[in-house]
């Protein structure tokens, strides 16, 4: 009975566990969570299947609108389709190589496959440059089932709060890498390579001075061990 009791305890111990885990694995995200400001990121979104029956049938992404992305370019998926829509901007803006602005990729539906009960998928967009103003990005997402339901992922995540039902993919945007510390890491492989080499060549030419060092005090011991003998048989001949 005893046991039973523990068996009993145990199992509801693990299902509430798992209940409470269940919406962390239905999230919609976005890989990596995050990436340098100022630069360019290569975005995965991972779309799981939450739903015991009905099957994710579409994926709405909202780009930001408040940081528009100057390059945005979607890989293509295998029975998917996509469809960019694209927004003017309400002040042109000036990219990097110089050009001119006028619009901008402020959303990208995917349709056309479908993702099973108990599985997932991702969807994948490369985008930049990031802006460097802002530590994070939001980028708003629906899931659309063939059963009719949607489900928004659009809830933002406030941070010292708890995280919300359905929180938005977000990106952490952090410090770009500086060029001259990147420049002095390599300065310092390159000297570490340099060191370890000469440290080989010198351990190969250790090696091969032991080597030959033994080979001379072998042939010396062979000499002397010859010598002994021979005189050793002269005295046995001379008591003769």
């Amino acid at each position: 009975m005893r046991t039973r009791k523990i068996i009993g305890a145990t199992a509801v111990a693990c299902t509430t566990v798992v209940t409470m885990a269940a919406p962390a694995f239905g999230h919609v995200s976005v890989n990596p969570e995050s990436a340098a400001k100022g630069g360019f990121a290569t975005l995965s979104f991972q779309v799981p299947n939450e739903m015991g029956s009905g099957n994710t049938v579409k994926l709405d992404v909202k780009l930001p609108s408040d940081h528009p992305f100057a390059f945005v370019s979607v890989q293509p998926k295998a029975g998917w389709t996509y469809q960019v829509t694209k927004t003017p901007l309400p002040t042109p803006i000036t990219t990097d190589e110089g050009s001119t602005m006028t619009e901008a990729v402020s959303e990208i539906a995917w349709s056309g496959g479908q993702i099973k009960p108990g599985e997932f998928d991702t969807f994948v967009v490369s985008v930049g440059t990031l802006p460097d103003d802002v530590d994070s990005l939001s980028f708003p997402a629906i899931q659309s089932y063939d059963t009719g339901e949607d489900v928004s992922w659009i809830d933002p995540t406030v941070e010292g709060q708890p995280e919300p039902d359905h929180p938005a993919p977000t990106l952490q945007l952090t410090a770009a890498e500086d060029s001259s510390s990147s420049g002095s890491d390599v300065s310092s492989s390159s000297s570490s390579n340099s060191a370890a080499l000469t440290a080989t060549v010198v351990k190969k030419e250790t090696n091969n001075t032991l080597g030959i060092i033994a080979l001379i005090v072998g042939a010396l011991g062979l000499i002397f061990g010859a010598v002994a003998l021979a005189r050793a048989r002269g005295d046995r001949g001379a008591r003769t």
